[in-house]
């Protein structure tokens, strides 16, 4: 027997979320079993747990997209008992049996070691969300913006992505401007490594075709008319990597930015991302993340409190990251 966050639709309840305990026959089909010890609370989970949005396609589901911990059954050639293991994404969470519980059945495909230097609370403090961070620096890598080339924007800043992307270019060398709808976590985004804050409202109304130009580049976590305005002020031969909708799916902008100034718009996919760049982009955030910044970013809670938390993410009221005992 195990705990788990169990999600259940039905004509006469509802949609529901409820912790509880289930057996381990229970579990789905996969031929890697793992014990695991922490995962996280991303915006996508929150979805899942208060049913705000379509993320769960089949019911009875575990939410978690991450998950962190040590195989205890394997079928896997990749993979032995006592193995220590990472997962994000695969649609796990959502079409297969998630994190947020104490066990997880799945394709052994679908993981990767837990990478050196890393414990899995560490590499559950950084998760998808630094994950997704570090796949859209390497896009602007691959695009020629480095730190020379001018100011980089990071939207949404004070969440899971957007504090990672603080924390990384900062390191990196970056002169990051963060956008963030919560001015009083200034000194938060400062301790980050941000340069200068300004208010999303300077971003999230309609706005022009094109603007001024001062980005050399930009991390969007936040889509709809953020996204289209970071576009209209990203400079010449600048790119803009998307990885986020906090705002919305619509993209209400122009051509104008893409085939006046060359800018470059760089979708950042982090669900189905091949394994090899999952393994590249964990060996840069083990080299590039200062470790340190992971107290400051992370807020630790049990697997019961998940629920309860899980509205508080989308009312904006939690900052960087939660990662989830499953044990507590």
């Amino acid at each position: 027997m195990f705990k788990a966050i169990l999600i259940e639709k039905d004509d006469a309840a509802g949609y529901r979320a409820r912790s509880t305990t289930l057996d381990e026959a229970q579990l789905p089909e996969g031929d890697v079993t793992v014990r695991v010890d922490c995962s996280t609370l991303n915006y996508k989970d929150a979805l899942a747990i208060t049913g705000k949005g379509p993320v769960v396609r089949q019911f009875p589901m575990v939410p978690g997209i991450d998950l962190a911990g040590t195989v205890e059954a394997s079928a896997s050639p990749d993979f032995k008992v006592g193995d220590a293991v990472l997962l994000n994404g695969w649609g796990v969470g959502e079409n297969h049996w998630g994190g947020l519980a104490q066990k997880a059945r799945l394709d052994g495909r679908w993981l990767i070691p837990l990478p050196r230097g890393f414990s899995a609370r560490q590499a559950m403090a950084v998760g998808t969300a630094g994950y997704t961070a570090m796949l859209s620096v390497l896009a602007l890598e691959r695009h020629g913006v480095m730190p020379e080339r001018g100011e980089v924007l990071v939207t949404g800043a004070n969440g899971g992505v957007g504090s990672f992307a603080v924390a990384l270019l900062a390191r990196l060398g970056y002169q990051v401007v963060a956008s963030t709808g919560r001015p009083e976590q200034a000194d938060y985004l400062k301790k980050l490594g941000a340069a200068e804050i300004i208010d999303r409202a300077t971003l999230s109304e309609p706005g022009r075709p094109l603007a001024r130009e001062r980005w050399a580049g930009v991390i969007d976590s936040v889509g709809s008319h953020t996204l289209a305005n970071a576009c209209a002020a990203t400079r010449y031969g600048g790119t803009v990597a998307a990885c986020g909708l906090a705002q919305g799916m619509d993209f209400p902008a122009t051509v104008a930015p893409f085939i006046l100034r060359g800018v470059t718009l760089a979708g950042i996919d982090s669900v189905m991302r091949p394994r090899e760049d999952r393994i590249a982009a964990w060996e840069r955030l083990a080299r590039d993340l200062d470790l340190a910044l992971l107290d400051e970013i992370t807020r630790e809670i049990g697997l019961d409190e998940a629920i309860p938390v899980a509205g508080e993410l989308l009312a904006g009221k939690v900052r960087g990251r939660v990662v989830v005992d499953v044990n507590r």
